[in-house]
């Protein structure tokens, strides 16, 4: 006999499953999110996609508050622009310890967490009178409420609540980034104009607040909390069904992956040699990229535009290219991102020969269109390898490398710059980085362990 599927309410308000057997108790959460004409998953992405879209880009406004910083005290660039790197640095170090307080205490805690770590860094900011001040709040505060609130936190219980439609729901949930820098960036620049970097400061933290704290209370860990299935099946027998038919490797799936079951694989140290080479390569041109076109001869003005229609023409490349993750597989799309920064790096390598607008937009294209495709296999390649109650930690410790190399790129690129003069020699590396880093996610091959829904229907 079946038993009925139903949630039960811990002290904490964290949702304990399995439930007790014989007890049937149902928050009002679980009954309003069965009697939803949609599947609550999609309330989940829409929860996502803003939370990403204010949290990141609130991390990403450094960059705008970084020449009024500058104006005012005086200090070095190098100093104050390291209070970004800092932050950075330690949101890598915490995610894998964030991976452990997901899969203890869900998604609620971890997103508060980051919520109050951000805005508590935004208002404390606006009383910086040294630079270590300005580590303490731009740095470590809002780079640890980033890494909550980012794609480390949302990826490590997203992929739960979708299984055929993975890579499109987390390509949506994700593509709140581009919209979030189109709608928030260009306001906090008019409110630096009208009432200064504090003034700015004051305005993200009393939004992250007021918005994101409320909204992220609606998340859940997984669809079983509230006696769903994962895409909205609604028979459990027939999600299980097909959950089993995606199943390629039984003995592996079957294994309960810790992550140090997971460290003694080869297929996790290809996943972190893929994701150390992606994130070198996003960043290291995501920080050079305007210094490098004024450079060579652009305006300031054309070097802006191409920055932002970048974010821009990321947002249709990242829902096309998770949706099309779920037809043909992982691998092809993270070679499909793979490619697009290979082919953004030629470009800018050929522009100082042949400086036309069309090469310009083939290189805005291909990094937005194509590159940022990454984000939306991003946390559905290591979720099919190592599916479980630890994913969370793997993920995280995974997520540390990925950040390890986003760090590296900027810098490697700078010193290949001071010693040689150039730029020719960090953009050839970085297309090798990209080739590297579609080979090793081959190697990892999810494909051979569970079946995307497109490939799952053709085998049957």
């Amino acid at each position: 006999m079946t038993s009925e599927v139903v949630a039960l309410l811990t002290d904490d308000g964290e949702t304990a499953w399995p439930p007790t057997t014989g007890q049937a108790v149902t928050s009002p959460l679980t009954s309003a999110a069965r009697r939803l004409p949609f599947f609550y998953g999609w309330l989940v992405v829409g929860v996502v996609f803003v939370t990403m879209g204010v949290g990141v880009n609130a991390r990403t406004a450094f960059s705008l508050l970084f020449p009024p910083i500058l104006d005012e005290f005086g200090w070095e660039r190098g100093v104050t622009a390291g209070a970004f790197s800092f932050g950075f640095i330690v949101s890598g170090a915490l995610s894998p310890l964030l991976g452990r307080l997901m899969d203890w205490r869900g998604p609620r805690v971890v997103m508060e967490l980051g919520v109050t770590a951000m805005a508590a860094g935004l208002a404390l900011a606006t009383l910086v009178q040294r630079p270590w001040q300005l580590y303490a709040t731009l740095g470590v505060l809002v780079g640890s409420g980033s890494v909550c609130l980012g794609f480390t936190g949302q990826a490590l219980f997203l992929p739960n609540w979708f299984v055929r439609r993975r890579g499109l729901a987390m390509s949506i949930a994700f593509a709140g980034v581009g919209v979030g820098s189109i709608l928030l960036l260009p306001w906090l620049q008019g409110v630096i104009a009208h009432t200064g970097w504090r003034g700015a400061c004051w305005a993200m933290s009393l939004l992250v607040l007021v918005l994101l704290a409320p909204l992220n209370l609606l998340l859940r860990r997984r669809p079983e909390e509230l006696g769903l299935a994962p895409d909205g099946d609604c028979a459990a027998s027939s999600g299980a069904a097909r959950r089993k038919l995606t199943v390629l490797d039984p003995a592996w799936a079957a294994i309960d992956w810790t992550l140090g079951r997971a460290l003694r694989t080869r297929r996790f140290w290809w996943i972190a040699l893929g994701y150390f080479c992606g994130l070198f390569i996003w960043y290291a041109v995501q920080v050079h990229q305007t210094k490098y076109l004024v450079e060579i001869g652009f305006g300031t003005r054309e070097a802006a535009w191409a920055l932002g229609f970048v974010s821009l023409a990321g947002i249709p490349g990242q829902i096309a290219l998770g949706h099309l993750s779920d037809r043909i597989g992982r691998e092809w799309v993270w070679t499909a991102g793979s490619a697009g920064f290979a082919l953004c790096y030629l470009c800018l390598l050929l522009l100082p020969h042949w400086p036309r607008p069309l090469l310009l937009y083939a290189m805005v294209a291909a990094q937005g269109g194509l590159g940022y495709g990454l984000t939306s296999v991003l946390g559905a390649i290591p979720a099919e390898i190592f599916e479980g109650r630890h994913y969370g930690t793997i993920f995280g410790t995974l997520m540390l490398t990925a950040i390890f190399g986003g760090a590296v790129g900027p810098w490697l690129a700078g010193a290949l710059h001071d010693a040689t003069g150039s730029y020719a020699p960090a953009f050839s590396l970085a297309i090798l980085c990209s080739l590297l880093s579609a080979l090793a996610i081959w190697r990892a091959a999810p494909r051979k362990v569970r079946a995307v829904a497109g490939r799952a229907q053709d085998a049957a």
